[in-house]
C-alpha cells in the first residue's frame, strides 16, 4: 500500500482542486480524505472502495484485510507538491529497434518516468520500420518491462516510402496506438485520404508530420534571417501551412480523427481554429514545449541542439502557439522526445541530425513558459497532458477519485531545479542549465513508485 500525504490534487478531468491525502492499494486509488493516518490499513478502510469502480480484487481484500495490523503503508509527504494524474504523450522517439546507441525502450521509458510520464506512444521510424504486426507486438513486449505503459504507432505506408499502404487492420489488431509515417510526410494526396478513410474505419488516429519537401531548402531551421546567418536557405513555414490546409479537409471528408504534430506556425494554428469554427470535427493538434518557449533565435546561441523538424520559428508564430493553447485550437502537448548522440550533434550545422529531448522537461516549460505568466491554469496544461491524449488514443479518462488506476504525478510547482544529468542516453537539449520550475518528486504507475527524487 501507498500513502501520499499533505498535497493537492488536481484533477483536470473534474476540474477541481483540493488538499486531501490518497491512499493506494493494488493500483488503484483507494480512499481520498484529509489527514488519513499512516496506519491507516484497517479492514474498515479497505472496504471503503466504491462497487464498481474497478475496486481491490476479492482475494486481494482478503489478504489486505488479514494483513492489516501487521503492515503499515509506505507514505509519501506531498506538502508543497500538486498529485495530478499521471502524464501521458503522443509522440516519442525511443530509437528501437536500430538506433539503440542513441535510446532504447528502457532508457527512454527512464527518462519518461522522471519527466512525470506513465504513458508515451513511440513513433515508427525505426530500422526497421513499425510497418508489420510482428513488430508492434515485439515492442509492446519490450515495453511491459518498463514499469510504465509504452504503446507503439504504426507507420502508414510500407517502409515509410509513401507509395504503399500498410496492412492497417492487421497493425490495429496487434495492438497499435495509431498510425504515422512521422518525418518523412506523405505528398501523395489519394494515398493519404485512402489511409485516413480505413483508420476511421479502425477508429484508430492518424498523426502527421506536415513539412512538404517542395518548400524546404534545408531543414532544422527557419527560413529566413537565422537561415541566412547560418548560410543555409531553411524551411519555410509555408511547408507546413498547405499540408496543414490540405490534411483538415482530407480527413474531413474521410471522417477521420487527424492530430497535426508539433505545430510551429502561427498560420497553421489560425488554420485549425477556422476548421474548427466551420464545425469540422476530429481534428488535433500537438504543441512542443521548444515551439512554445524558443524561437528561431535559439540556433544562434544554442546550434544543433536547437535544430528540429519542424524549426523554431519568430516571435510572432511562438505566441500564436500560446493563443491556440490558451483557446483550445491546440489540444495537445507532446514533447516530440528525439534523442541523437553527442557525437551526431556535434557536426556543422548543416550535417547534424534534428530533433532534441524532451521528456524531463516537458512539464518544467509547461509550468514555467504557460502556467506562471498567466496563459493557462494549471488545470488546463495538466489537461493537454492527460485528459485529452487519453481521449485521444480511446484510453479511460485519467481522473483523481477512488477506483480509478493509481497512475499519478507528484511535482512542485513552486520550486526550481535547473535542468541537465537526464535519465536518457541522450542529452541534446537546449534547456540544459536553466532554472525550471516544477521538479518532478514522484511518478506512479500501476500503484508502484517507478521514479521518485
Amino acid at each position: 500500500m501507498l500513502l501520499i500525504k499533505n498535497s493537492i490534487l488536481a484533477d483536470p478531468a473534474s476540474g477541481t482542486t483540493r488538499r486531501a491525502d490518497v491512499l493506494i492499494a493494488e493500483g488503484r486509488i483507494l480512499k481520498i480524505a484529509e489527514n488519513l493516518p499512516s496506519g491507516t490499513a484497517s479492514p474498515e478502510v479497505l472496504t471503503e472502495m466504491p462497487a464498481g469502480a474497478g475496486s481491490v480484487s476479492p482475494a486481494g481484500l482478503a489478504e489486505s484485510r488479514e494483513n492489516a495490523g501487521s503492515r503499515e503503508p509506505v507514505v509519501l509527504d506531498g506538502s508543497g507538491c500538486v498529485l495530478a494524474p499521471g502524464l501521458i504523450d503522443t509522440h516519442v522517439h525511443f530509437r528501437d529497434p536500430g538506433y539503440t546507441e542513441k535510446e532504447d525502450i528502457e532508457t527512454g521509458a527512464r527518462a519518461a518516468k522522471r519527466g512525470g510520464f506513465t504513458t508515451v506512444v513511440m513513433m515508427a521510424n525505426t530500422n526497421p520500420v513499425i510497418d508489420a504486426p510482428e513488430l508492434v507486438r515485439a515492442n509492446l513486449e519490450k515495453g511491459k518491462a518498463t514499469g510504465i505503459h509504452v504503446l507503439q504507432a504504426a507507420a502508414v505506408t510500407r517502409g515509410m516510402r509513401g507509395k504503399e499502404l500498410s496492412d492497417l487492420e492487421a497493425l490495429a489488431a496487434a495492438g497499435a496506438a495509431c498510425f504515422t509515417d512521422d518525418g518523412l510526410p506523405i505528398t501523395d494526396e489519394k494515398l493519404l485520404f485512402e489511409a485516413l478513410r480505413e483508420a476511421a474505419k479502425l477508429g484508430l488516429p492518424v498523426s502527421l508530420h506536415e513539412e512538404d519537401p517542395a518548400f524546404i531548402a534545408s531543414q532544422g531551421v527557419n527560413a529566413g534571417p537565422m537561415a541566412e546567418a547560418l548560410g543555409l536557405g531553411g524551411a519555410s513555414a509555408l511547408a507546413e501551412e498547405v499540408l496543414v490546409a490540405r490534411d483538415v479537409l482530407l480527413a474531413a471528408n474521410a471522417g477521420a480523427s487527424l492530430v497535426i504534430q508539433h505545430i510551429s506556425s502561427g498560420l497553421s494554428v489560425k488554420l485549425l481554429r477556422a476548421a474548427k469554427s466551420f464545425g469540422i470535427e476530429n481534428i488535433h493538434a500537438e504543441a512542443t514545449p521548444h515551439h512554445f518557449s524558443l524561437t528561431e533565435a535559439a540556433v544562434l546561441s544554442h546550434g544543433t541542439f536547437a535544430r528540429m523538424n519542424p524549426p523554431l520559428r519568430t516571435e510572432a508564430d511562438r505566441l500564436e502557439i500560446i493563443r491556440g493553447l490558451a483557446d483550445g485550437t491546440i489540444d495537445l502537448i507532446a514533447t516530440d522526445h528525439a534523442p541523437h548522440t553527442t557525437a551526431e550533434k556535434n557536426r556543422p550545422f548543416g550535417k547534424a541530425p534534428s530533433g532534441i529531448i524532451g521528456l524531463e522537461t516537458s512539464l518544467a516549460l509547461g509550468v514555467t513558459n504557460l502556467v506562471r505568466p498567466g496563459h493557462l491554469p494549471l488545470l488546463e496544461l495538466l489537461r493537454k497532458m492527460t485528459v485529452n491524449p487519453a481521449r485521444l488514443l480511446g484510453l479511460p479518462e485519467p481522473r483523481i477519485e477512488a477506483g480509478a488506476p493509481a497512475d499519478l504525478v507528484l511535482f512542485a510547482p513552486d520550486e526550481t531545479f535547473v535542468a541537465g544529468s537526464y535519465a536518457s542516453k541522450a542529452e541534446n537539449s537546449p534547456f540544459t542549465g536553466e532554472t525550471l520550475f516544477a521538479p518532478v518528486k514522484a511518478t506512479i504507475c500501476g500503484g508502484k513508485i517507478v521514479y521518485k527524487a
